[in-house]
């Protein structure tokens, strides 16, 4: 395991409950999730064409993606339709307001 570093992205307040959000982490696209006040992050980058989860409409832990309707659990990542399908998932830490992620370090 190697080090894992905590970039800030957001503050809570800029996540209401059932709401996404895309950020930037280092570069890379991360859509965070607020689920009943849990946050949960995961790859902003639709597996099927590169639609942006964190644009897209949060149903309890279902995130659609925005441009084809496709659905992922934000807490696993997984496709309910089928699991095989994943997106990545990163670790969130919140401090106070500020979300961070959990990123490995080079």
């Amino acid at each position: 395991h190697g080090i894992m570093k905590l970039i800030p992205v957001a503050k809570i307040t800029d996540l209401e409950p059932g709401s996404c959000l895309s950020v930037e982490a280092d570069g890379i696209g991360v859509a965070l999730f607020n689920v009943d006040g849990t946050i949960y992050a995961l790859d902003n980058t639709c597996p099927h064409a590169g639609g942006p989860l964190g644009e897209g409409t949060l149903y309890g832990d279902i995130v659609e993606c925005p441009w084809h309707g496709w659905r992922y659990n934000v807490r696993t990542g997984e496709r309910p339709e089928n699991p095989e399908i994943k997106v990545a998932c990163y670790g969130v830490q919140v401090e106070g307001n500020l979300i961070k992620i959990a990123l490995p370090s080079e």
